[in-house]
């Protein structure tokens, strides 16, 4: 099957296939072609170029982007999708003044979503979750990665990365699960953390790696939740079991997380709201990709990461929603461009290599998804006619895709 997307106004994100990731002022370089042609092959890049070069193709599909831009669909990192029912009762505690501790310390937060987890149906669980995930790719994302976290339990969690798992197999998204055991202490164990790290050690995560049910393992490092040293135990346990890390750290404070990531080489940390001097030196020459998640401190008020701090310092950078129920109840990677603009003073072309090229990596897909480039994924968002790709972050309410294709495929 080939496809030909032709009379396209600017072909955005056209890498070699050697750039992996962008850092520093790489980021604010989008190498874009004007008035372009893209060829797909089945569900893979197999040409492009500027019209004037266009060759002969006997194609199967002809589609005319004329006053369109062409882009790699969002790469996602860092969701919550699976889960539950809602925590909309909590967002009203919110605006009624109580804080996101306070809301967790009366049963609220994520214990609140465990029981309503533990209590829910697999199969209900799988069908809320699917409306979700087909929310987010009519949105644009075509690739993302989707942590447990909300069962606290061996069953829970093994319930939880089961439907992640199912997703995967009955949707043409590239899926990554993250398996988040110590997302918090539940509370049977709250009077014996070593009761709960050992469950996760030495029952949850050999079963998980047996099963095959998890690409990652991630902790939530933070006053209040697990210690760095909790953190580092379990990272290693992890590792040892064939899961790279990718974790949670400095969303309310910085404790040393970040430090403990990069000496466990995690793939990603993640939220970064808070940040010393030493955090971002510590991620210098670093394979750890810092990922933020703008539209969480949009949702709970709280600050933004440093994002020109940070890519200043010659730091790469990844965007992701975290969508789930408690904290950010959206997967509109869209916002999350425009938010990381609006409040993080990232640039257009900072903002999109952030959410495709970079969140792929934060994803250990960049090989395979997250730019133009030949023999990757066929993973692509058409805009609406639109006067420039300024206009993505810009006009932070509109919805300007057209179309979204997944393995070279429109989604619908």
């Amino acid at each position: 099957m080939k496809t030909l997307i032709i009379n396209i106004k600017e072909l955005l994100q056209v890498r070699d296939a050697s750039v992996l990731k962008v850092s520093g002022a790489e980021m604010a370089v989008l190498p874009t072609i004007k008035n372009a042609f893209l060829l797909i092959e089945n569900d893979l890049i197999a040409g492009f170029g500027s019209m004037a070069d266009l060759p002969k193709i006997n194609a199967d599909k002809i589609i005319d982007a004329d006053g369109k831009m062409v882009l790699p669909a969002w790469c996602d990192s860092h969701t919550h999708i699976v889960y539950a029912g809602n925590r909309e009762q909590e967002f009203v505690d919110r605006i009624n003044g109580l804080s996101y501790e306070e809301i967790a310390n009366r049963g609220g937060g994520i214990l609140n979503s465990a029981k309503k987890l533990n209590a829910t149906s697999e199969e209900e669980i799988y069908n809320q979750s699917k409306l979700r995930l087909e929310e987010i790719m009519l949105l644009g994302t075509g690739a993302v990665e989707i942590k447990s976290g909300y069962g606290l339990s061996v069953e829970g969690e093994l319930k939880m990365l089961r439907v992640i798992q199912r997703l995967s197999q009955n949707y043409p998204i590239t899926i990554k699960a993250t398996f988040l055991g110590a997302h918090a202490f539940p509370s049977a164990y709250k009077t014996n953390r070593k009761g709960y790290i050992d469950l996760i050690i030495d029952k949850m995560l050999p079963e998980i790696a047996a099963a095959n049910l998890a690409d990652y393992v991630d902790i939530f490092c933070e006053t209040g939740y697990f210690t760095v040293a909790e953190t580092e135990q379990i990272m290693a346990a992890g590792i040892r079991l064939g899961l790279q890390p990718k974790i949670h750290v400095n969303q309310f404070n910085s404790i040393g997380g970040i430090q403990a990531g990069i000496k466990y080489n995690a793939l990603s940390v993640d939220h970064l709201e808070v940040m010393k001097p030493e955090d971002i030196e510590a991620l210098k020459n670093t394979q750890t990709m810092p990922v933020a998640l703008p539209s969480c401190s949009y949702f709970l008020g709280i600050p933004y990461t440093p994002a020109r701090e940070m890519i200043t310092a010659g730091l790469p950078m990844a965007l992701a929603s975290d969508f789930n129920p408690g904290s950010t109840p959206s997967g509109n990677m869209n916002f999350v461009v425009s938010t990381a603009c609006i409040k993080m003073k990232m640039t257009p072309e900072e903002a999109i290599n952030a959410a495709t090229l970079n969140g792929a990596y934060a994803m250990g897909i960049s090989e395979t998804h997250g730019s133009i480039t030949i023999g990757k994924k066929a993973n692509l968002i058409i805009t609406k006619p639109i006067s420039s790709y300024y206009q993505l972050s810009y006009a932070f309410g509109s919805n300007l895709i057209e179309s979204v294709l997944i393995e070279g495929k429109v989604f619908t």
